[in-house]
């Protein structure tokens, strides 16, 4: 060490350390601050599902880098004043806007005991570890994988999505392919989806080396499901263009309608064409949890990887996404790097191989797992399951309403908790589009737009385990009643909600 460097050691390093000088004031502060967030979510239906920032709060967060220490009450009025009142919404149960789970009170805990243990979960000897691989292991009984599968959590599904694609890569040319590149051989490689696919799925293929171009968009059915005769015939016009095909992906829950793909066919097709099959379970593949639903996602279990998110139907608050793959020696051949600093050892912290980072591109990794195994836990799968149920109940309800109310028309058909519908009225694209703005900047709800053959439907995704009759209530009166102040041709007259149609279960 510099002489430079060793004259800054202070005598007594107490006053440079970042623990607190005072013990008992930060456990009053933790505590109002729990206390302050359990009273969020216990109230969470009395407040704004969202509200615009004002430019001043806004502007507060434009402020230069802080240089000199503040009073931790002082930043956090700062959060419960200008940050709290501020976000996405989706805890409340009036957000059906994208596909967000509401969280829970008990995975924020745990989210709390993660932060404390600050484990990382790259590696090595430590029961974080295999805290994350008990929930590959029960991953693996819920999708009825074999022994060898492998799992690991991510961010969300589009990271798993990628992973999942270069899983297949490495199935298709080898695990030289980390080291030579795709070159020839891999430039003639085609994947195939459907149109109703999510977007993440191109960008895999950009990001993997392929390009977009090497994803054919399969044509839906009626239903939003993919073509499945359409697809043979596409296979075959690839094959016999002297291209090879690899890589299928099927939808167990589309973005736009929640449709399932026929999971059984798609991978009776893989199996005959020697096709790694992969499903973006997103939201949909936790519908095995569900007794109603699980019938509908069979093939499921038949499929080489799934990517999924905990964090929307299993309520698990943000991130905490998830690939299982059936071979789990394809897997690590895929992500696995070995280095000097990374060395495994029999015995000692460097045990316990292999690790999480074999199996993926990240080194620093959070304790995801944590908020997971509490969740599960807890709850257990039966309770989830049930939620899972309620919310496409919720769904028909809502669709109920709309097929009751001659203002209004159903753009699809409702297959899970999602459910497209727009107001009727002369330029419907710009009255729905304002209508949706109008009822997000109202805090009423929160639902989203989409566009389904052309065009703009208002779309309520039913995700969150808080919302109730009440809330899909809510939602019908305001776009009537918003929809009657931007068409001057309705009489405006919002209908009474009794005799609404039951909720079906």
């Amino acid at each position: 060490m510099s002489a430079r460097l060793r004259d800054t050691l202070p005598e007594s390093r107490s006053g440079e350390t970042l623990d607190p000088q005072d013990w008992d004031d930060i456990r009053a502060q933790g505590h109002r601050m729990l206390d302050d967030m359990f009273d969020y979510a216990a109230d969470i239906r009395a407040r704004p599902v969202w509200q615009p920032i004002p430019d001043d709060v806004r502007a507060r967060f434009r402020s230069n880098l802080p240089h000199q220490p503040s009073d931790l009450g002082e930043v956090y009025r700062e959060f419960a004043d200008f940050i709290l009142p501020y976000a996405t919404g989706n805890v409340h149960p009036g957000f059906m806007g994208w596909v967000h789970g509401g969280g829970t009170a008990v995975g924020m805990l745990a989210e709390m005991l993660a932060a404390g243990l600050n484990a990382n979960l790259g590696g090595r000897d430590h029961i974080p570890i295999e805290v994350e691989r008990q929930i590959v292991e029960w991953t693996r009984q819920l999708f009825n994988f074999p022994d060898g599968a492998s799992g690991i959590f991510v961010t969300g599904t589009s990271m798993a999505n990628l992973m999942a694609v270069l899983v297949a890569r490495t199935a298709a040319l080898g695990r030289s392919v980390r080291q030579r590149g795709i070159h020839d051989e891999g430039a003639r490689l085609i994947a195939y989806t459907s149109t109703a696919a999510h977007g993440c799925i191109s960008k895999a293929m950009d990001i993997g080396g392929f390009g977009s171009n090497a994803l054919r968009s399969i044509a839906i059915d009626r239903t939003h499901r993919i073509d499945v005769a359409a697809l043979r015939e596409r296979i075959a016009e690839d094959r016999n263009a002297g291209l090879k095909p690899f890589l299928v992906v099927g939808s167990a829950g589309t973005v736009d309608i929640g449709a399932i793909d026929d999971l059984a066919a798609l991978s009776a097709l893989c199996r005959e064409e020697e096709l790694w099959f992969h499903v973006d379970g997103a939201y949909g593949a936790l519908g095995v949890l569900s007794p109603a639903l699980a019938p509908r996602l069979a093939g499921l279990e038949n499929a080489d990887s799934i990517a999924l998110d905990f964090h929307k139907w299993g309520q698990v608050p943000y991130d905490a996404g998830f690939l299982i793959v059936r071979d789990g020696e394809r897997h690590r051949d895929t992500f696995a790097a070995p280095a000097a600093y990374l060395r495994r050892e029999t015995r000692g912290l460097a045990a316990n191989s292999p690790w999480p980072c074999d199996l993926g591109p990240d080194l620093s990794r959070g304790f995801r797992a944590l908020k997971t195994w509490f969740t599960l836990k807890t709850y257990g799968t039966e309770k989830l399951g049930a939620v899972i149920t309620r919310t496409c109940a919720l769904a028909a309800y809502l669709e109920a309403r709309i097929l009751a109310e001659p203002r209004l028309e159903l753009l699809a058909p409702v297959q899970l908790n999602i459910v497209c519908f727009r107001y009727r009225a002369d330029d419907a694209d710009r009255v729905n589009g304002d209508i949706v703005i109008d009822i997000q900047e109202s805090g009423i709800a929160a639902p989203s737009t989409t566009i389904l053959d052309g065009e703009l439907a208002i779309r309520a995704a039913i995700v969150n385990h808080r919302t109730d009759t009440c809330d899909i209530d809510a939602l019908i009166a305001a776009v009537l009643d918003f929809g009657a102040q931007r068409s001057p041709a309705d009489d405006g007259v919002v209908p009474k909600i009794e005799g609404a149609p039951p909720l079906a279960m």
